[in-house]
Formats: C-alpha cells, structure tokens, sequence
C-alpha cells in the first residue's frame, strides 16, 4: 500500500536586486526576522543581463544571494514569497521598488524560485504564486533550463550556488541524524 511521506527540508535562500546599498541592511533584518539567521551572502554582482527593472529601479542595479540557517519545508515557498512581496511593497519609493527579493529554495537535486507571473514551466502553489524550476543538479554543477534567468545561466552564481549545495548536505547529515 502506498503511503505519502513528508518532503526533506530545503535551503531557503533570496537572489536580492538592488540599487540602492542603504537598504542593505533593513531588507537584510527583515528577511531574518521570517527566515532566520543569514548563513550566507555571496558577493555583489552587477545585473547586467536585462534592462526590465531599471524603469522602475534605477540604473546600475545589482544582485546578491543570500541564505538562511534554518531549513524548510518547501511548501512553505508560497508563503515566503508573500513576504517578499510585502517587505518590496513597504521600501518602495515614488517610482515602485527599490528591491526585488526572487525567494526560492534548493536542495542537492533542484533550484526552484517563487514568481508570481505564470508560463508553461512554472507550477501553481496557492495565493498566486508558482514554482519556477529553474535547475537541475547534473555532472557536478546546477544546470539551466532555456527558461531560467539569464544570470542564472551564464555560471555567475556557480560559486555561491556550489556553497549552499555544500553547506544543504552538511545540514541535511545532520537532519538525518535526529
């Protein structure tokens, strides 16, 4: 007889796009105060892919990913994306946005993102949002779809993502073990 189980817990992280760094520090403690002590902060990278941000956001944007300690579940993704909705919503300005916080979660197979705009590969959640798969672990590395975001395919996050790869199955070790 075949029974459902509960998912393993994934690795929450946030691909934050700014142009502004006095935010910095207020959109980091509020994604702390929902998710938990930041485990990671990769490098400032310029986002220079797409203009689609600039009219409301400005020039010279760039994009961080960031971690959080605590593993999920991953049908809390839905959720976490309110979240984000709402803490883009209470910092905007006179033109819109000011930060653009893309949640999703890994785990030592996929990366899944929340969007609130749908297509052909994203999935449904609830409350508007879906999941967009947007890679799949193969031959040592997060491969991108035709559909993934352009400076999530061009290898500029490999790094960070090998990280978090690394620090999820460290977690996990230990998740098992309890």
């Amino acid at each position: 007889m075949a029974t459902p189980s509960s998912p393993e817990p994934v690795k929450f992280f946030v691909a934050l796009l700014w142009g502004d760094v006095n935010l910095l520090a207020d959109v980091r403690a509020r994604m702390a105060a929902h998710w938990g002590a930041v485990d990671f902060e990769g490098p400032d990278r310029v986002f220079d892919l797409t203009n689609y941000y600039e009219a409301e956001m400005g020039g010279g944007l760039r994009r961080r990913l960031v971690s959080f300690e605590p593993l999920r579940a991953p049908d809390e993704l839905a959720s976490a994306k309110r979240v984000c909705i709402a803490i883009e919503n209470e910092l905007a300005g006179a033109m819109g946005r000011r930060v653009n916080l893309d949640i999703g979660y890994l785990d030592h197979n996929k990366i899944v993102l929340a969007s609130i705009k749908a297509a052909g590969q994203k999935i449904y959640l609830r409350d508007g949002i879906y999941a967009d798969l947007v890679a799949r672990y193969s031959d040592g590395r997060y491969q991108s779809f035709p559909w993934t975001f352009p400076d999530f395919k061009d290898g500029r996050y490999d790094a960070e993502l090998d990280a978090l790869r690394e620090t999820y199955l460290r977690q996990m070790k230990v998740w098992r073990s309890t």
